[in-house]
């Protein structure tokens, strides 16, 4: 049996190749969120407080269209809701005499590359280690996004949007693989695509303008993550299969 101290150290070395991840991706988003308009302060206290790649870049990018708070807090609840089915694995790992406190800071550290390391110890999950990986990792995040921040104020308004490709460039490597694998994926990111720009130009020639950047974005999602799952169920023996690599 570990001891506490043994188990953040495991924390802290697992969660120091995520920490530099996120500084390189963070930077950019530090990057665009200047070109929204925020403070270098705003936007890292906004990944401090969110940690959460996908779910900031569509929060900067409907700040930036000057969207209302009830689409910005909808689109965050789709983007992000899967941190609750991660919390409730994570859970189910933590031992029964584990406090309510414990719980929720293990959750504020809940991302996707956190989750990953976090799902594949052996027996159950000490909070120790999640404190460890977290100790890194958020400070990487937020770190990342104030450097950007700053930068994005300091530079060349060339230089600026040179840099702030690599954000986009991070979803299309998120994408890619998995679109290698799958035709059905592959057809989905390319339906999604073309339907955003048909609706983006119905929208502009109809002058529909309460159909504003962000329903559009939290509509899409909602409609063709629907069609996809109707159309393109994921089959017991692939989730099993997942599972037992993970």
């Amino acid at each position: 049996m570990l001891t506490r101290k043994a188990y953040f150290a495991h924390g802290l070395r697992d969660g120091l190749p995520i920490a530099l991840g996120y500084f390189a991706v963070a930077f950019a988003l530090g990057i665009k969120a200047t070109e929204a308009g925020m403070h270098p302060w705003q936007a890292a206290l906004m990944s401090f407080l969110n940690v959460t790649s996908a779910g900031e870049a569509a929060g900067i990018a409907l700040l930036g269209a000057g969207t209302t708070y009830f689409e910005l807090g909808f689109t965050q609840l789709v983007i992000n809701i899967r941190y609750l089915l991660m919390s409730c694995a994570l859970s189910q790992k933590l031992s029964h005499k584990t406090g309510l406190l414990h719980r929720l800071l293990v959750g504020y550290g809940v991302t996707d590359e956190i989750f990953g390391i976090s799902v594949s110890c052996e027996g159950n999950l000490s909070p120790y280690y999640s404190y460890g990986a977290i100790c890194v990792a958020v400070p990487g995040w937020t770190l990342g996004t104030l450097l950007g921040a700053v930068m994005g104020e300091l530079l060349p308004v060339r230089v600026v949007g040179a840099l702030g490709v690599a954000l986009y460039a991070m979803f299309i490597a998120i994408i890619l693989p998995p679109a290698r694998k799958s035709r059905v994926i592959a057809g989905i990111v390319a339906v999604s695509m073309l339907a955003s720009a048909i609706l983006s130009f119905i929208c502009e020639k109809l002058s529909l303008t309460w159909f504003t950047e962000g329903f559009r974005i939290v509509a899409l999602t909602v409609v063709i993550s629907l069609i996809a799952a109707i159309l393109f169920p994921v089959k017991n023996e692939e989730k099993e299969g997942e599972h037992n690599e993970a």
